[in-house]
């Protein structure tokens, strides 16, 4: 085997010396082909010598406490690789002679194996011996033509074909196992960071999965022209959207006897100028700006401290844009009101044109609907809101953006 092995390396080295650029089109589509096949080849013999000194226990013999510690170090790989590499020799080795001809011919790759294995199994399970058997002659046929991941859900339905006569009662059985599984291990885990940030990870189950990308997918496509958000960046403002949402719907359970929302606490003047920090109840700060930008919001509660401490404004429900007032507004704008927008008015914030710490009254004439999004750029941005002769709010852009600095409109919700 070995004399075998250094004649291809030696014929593989050979080919990596040869000037492609020289080679035509189609041959060097034959060329990638065949390099596929030989890969896919040299992967079957791979897994049989990993399954043959597992089986010999070479690994603990020359020290290693098993063979994927061992192949870590022999073959410079992850540990997770290599343990991945061990678990597969172990499927093909147990897997149906088809499939490890399929394999050894070239005609399937490792993955598409481990998704016939895995399938071919649950069908031996369903079905037996007989539909198992025809089972590796679709999967396998069926891997000529798609990747893995479809072919894993293809495999879903291979009754279908196999054992018709059994298979609504399998595919039953297995959903209601997967449900089981999905219920089993949701979780979500919140991580606060040194900064005062969270990082989510988790498992959703599917009906859990199926509301949030329900709630948060409408939000992620990009705002307009000038949304410079990444995918991730839009996923993120789209999750905080939706909570400010459930915020503002006022049905949230009362958390310590209080309604649920967020309470940020400002001295007055750091807030009017602008300076200083805003604090949390959780014990982390906010820049004045981003608290200015908060205190627009009706689920955002401030609390306004004195020079001397004493409160000055807890959440006066006069300053909020609440009820009839918000209504009008609604009517009036029919969502964002920023160019090229089209967020519906429950996603979008109420914000004074000029701020209620400055002086601002709280009044349809001061107001003007903006989404998560584009509320945070007229506070981050150069943007100018006011309001036009007939009522309707225009943007002036900033100067670097149109020189002449020409009022914009949305015109998206005019239309509809």
């Amino acid at each position: 085997m070995i004399d075998a092995l250094e004649q291809a390396e030696a014929a593989v080295a050979a080919c990596f010396d040869t000037a492609t650029w020289a080679t035509d089109e189609r041959d060097l589509v034959a060329a990638l082909d065949a390099t596929h096949r030989l890969e896919q080849r040299l992967a079957a013999v791979k897994l049989s010598l990993v399954r043959e000194l597992d089986g010999r226990g070479t690994a603990t013999s020359q020290g290693a406490s098993s063979t994927a510690v061992w192949l870590r170090d022999r073959l410079r790989l992850g540990v997770g690789v290599a343990r991945r590499l061990v678990e597969l020799a172990a499927t093909l080795d147990a897997a149906p002679n088809g499939v490890r001809d399929a394999l050894a011919g070239g005609s399937v790759d490792v993955e598409q194996v481990r998704v016939i294995a895995n399938t071919v199994e649950t069908v031996q399970a369903s079905a037996g011996t007989e539909a198992a058997d025809k089972a590796v002659g679709v999967l396998v046929e069926w891997a000529t033509q798609f990747d893995a991941a479809l072919l894993r859900r293809l495999g879903t339905r291979i009754l279908d074909h196999v054992a018709p006569e059994v298979a609504d009662a399998a595919a039953e059985a297995a959903l209601r196992a997967q449900e089981a599984r999905a219920a089993r291990d949701r979780h979500v885990t919140i991580s606060e960071q040194s900064d005062g940030r969270l990082r989510l990870t988790g498992i959703l189950d599917t009906e859990a999965a199926a509301a949030l990308r329900a709630a948060i997918d409408p939000l992620t496509a990009p705002t307009g022209p000038d949304d410079t958000r990444t995918p991730g960046q839009r996923r993120h403002d789209a999750l905080a959207d939706v909570c400010r949402l459930a915020l503002r719907t006022g049905e949230l359970p009362e958390n310590g006897g209080d309604l649920a929302q967020v309470v940020v606490t400002t001295g007055y003047d750091e807030l009017t100028r602008q300076l200083g920090t805003g604090a949390l109840d959780t014990g982390l700060y906010l820049s004045a700006e981003a608290v200015r930008r908060l205190a627009c919001d009706a689920s955002i509660l401030p609390a306004v401290l004195g020079g001397a401490g004493q409160v000055l404004d807890v959440g006066r429900q006069r300053r909020l844009i609440t009820g009839p007032l918000r209504r009008a507004l609604v009517l009036r704008d029919r969502g964002c009101a920023f160019p090229g927008c089209d967020r519906p008015p429950r996603w979008c914030d109420a914000h004074h044109i000029r701020h209620w710490a400055d002086g601002g009254d709280t009044s349809l004439a001061n107001a003007v609907l903006l989404c998560g999004h584009h509320h945070r750029h007229l506070h981050h941005g150069d943007w100018v809101v006011r309001l036009a002769g007939d009522g309707h709010p225009e943007f002036v852009p900033p100067a670097w953006l149109d020189p002449e600095q020409l009022p914009r409109r949305n015109h998206y919700h005019r239309r509809n």
